[in-house]
């Protein structure tokens, strides 16, 4: 009889990503399972970015040992990020874990499982790399993501993800092609890496994202393309002309600022200037007609003054972005950070967390005030079965990190259709709305 796998993936698009081509190898051989209660081995993909998500893995982790000393579960495989880093630390600590994986080993999950169910332990751990596989078992409805690179060379001196998944890494644009093509009709394909930007600089030849948007775009099977984590020195004059002019590029991009004050920028070794932020915006604005802006950052970072966070607050009102995420900062050793002077008190971070918040909710809020009255496309996804309600997105909102689309409908919806809605309310997140 075949095996029972279960997966839970943590963490961020990327490793679904790698979740869903360690699926497609297991699919072959395994059976799936998302009843975790009835599987017999358990494969957590992990993420190890912060200290937030370290202790979520870990959660999961001691929760699947739970079930394994209750005989409810045969084996357990961590893999992804946490073992990439820390697995001498796991392998000490985690003893009825069955195996650990890194992120270049996922192409011998299958090889891994037949060990494990024949009683050994396994530990992989081998330097970062390009992972080969490239079919995939899509865990999403409508949308892919997709990564056109792995690692990072920017070294922000916050971050852990150079140590962890190495330098950047693009992936050919023929293995890319194979991989989108494998995944047959897709209405929205979204690119990530951790700079989507910087992609083909390290190729021989090399060569641009924009180059390789043109040929995506080509794919019948491909309706539409989203840009997510475009780090703002990479993005190009050929880049915008792109967004400006394809048909198939949505008017939509994220890239990550993490701040606007030039003093902390330097301590962080990020390459902007709050003037330099402010001017690009400016120019996607004017060139890109329509294009909704999305950026993360950082409050609390070490030697921000109570001016520096000023700078920050004040970016925030004047560059009206259509949405932003706002994290505290995360103290993590073995970074340059971390010995950094001028730490500052949780409360503090969580202060100025809550304040940025504040200040974006109140551009966001009026952004989103100026659709009401207006009949606007909106992609169906599903329905709120508390509120009685249809829910959808727009394409100025991403998946999962942007607001919905809610909206009250006189006939049956089809999932996935493109519907006109007539938006009549608004919040700071959702739009609301009636079909039209």
């Amino acid at each position: 009889m075949q095996k029972k796998i279960g997966v839970i993936s943590l963490g961020c698009d990327k490793n679904r990503v790698d979740t869903e081509k360690m699926l497609g190898a297991l699919n072959a051989r395994f059976q799936l399972v998302n009843d975790l209660d009835n599987a017999d081995a358990l494969i957590i993909n992990t993420c190890a970015f912060l200290a937030s998500a370290r202790l979520e893995a870990i959660t999961e982790i001691l929760q699947a040992i739970k079930l394994k000393e209750q005989g409810k579960l045969q084996k357990i495989i961590v893999t992804g990020c946490l073992p990439q880093k820390f697995v001498y630390e796991l392998d000490k600590e985690l003893s009825l874990v069955d195996a650990f994986m890194g992120i270049s080993d996922y192409a011998n999950i299958n090889s891994v499982l037949d060990s494990v169910f024949n009683g050994e332990r396994v530990i992989l751990n081998n330097l970062p790399k390009n992972e080969d596989l490239t079919k995939r078992v899509l865990t999403t409805n409508g949308y892919a993501y997709l990564k056109i690179a792995d690692g990072c060379s920017n070294h922000c001196t916050y971050c852990l993800i150079p140590k962890i998944r190495g330098a950047y890494r693009s992936i050919q644009p023929c293995k890319i092609i194979e991989e989108v093509v494998a995944l047959g009709e897709i209405k929205e394909l979204i690119l990530v890496a951790q700079d989507t930007a910087r992609y083909g600089y390290d190729l021989t030849p090399k060569t641009t994202l924009t180059a390789l948007i043109k040929e995506l775009s080509k794919l019948d099977n491909i309706k539409s393309i989203r840009l997510l984590y475009c780090y703002p020195e990479n993005i190009t004059e050929e880049l915008i002309n792109e967004l400006a002019t394809n048909e198939k590029l949505i008017k939509y991009i994220d890239m990550p600022l993490q701040h606007a004050d030039d003093k902390i920028l330097k301590l962080m070794n990020r390459k902007g200037t709050k003037k330099g932020y402010l001017e690009l915006i400016e120019r996607l604005r004017n060139r890109v007609d329509g294009i909704a802006i999305r950026s993360t950052f950082i409050a609390g970072f070490p030697q921000e003054s109570q001016d520096a966070f000023n700078n920050l607050l004040e970016f925030i009102k004047n560059a009206k972005l259509n949405s932003a995420g706002f994290f505290a900062y995360s103290k993590e050793e073995d970074t340059p950070a971390y010995k950094l002077d001028g730490h500052l008190p949780e409360s503090i971070k969580k202060q100025r967390v809550k304040k940025l918040y504040s200040a974006q909710k109140a551009v966001s809020k009026q952004i989103n005030k100026g659709y009401i009255g207006k009949t606007i496309k909106v992609i169906a996804e599903g329905f709120d079965s508390e509120q009685l309600i249809y829910y959808g997105r727009a394409k100025f909102f991403a998946p999962d990190i942007d607001g919905k689309v809610y909206f009250f409908s006189g006939e049956e919806v089809v999932y996935g259709e493109e519907l006109d809605i007539l938006v009549v309310k608004s919040s700071y997140y959702d739009l609301f709305g009636e079909r039209v």
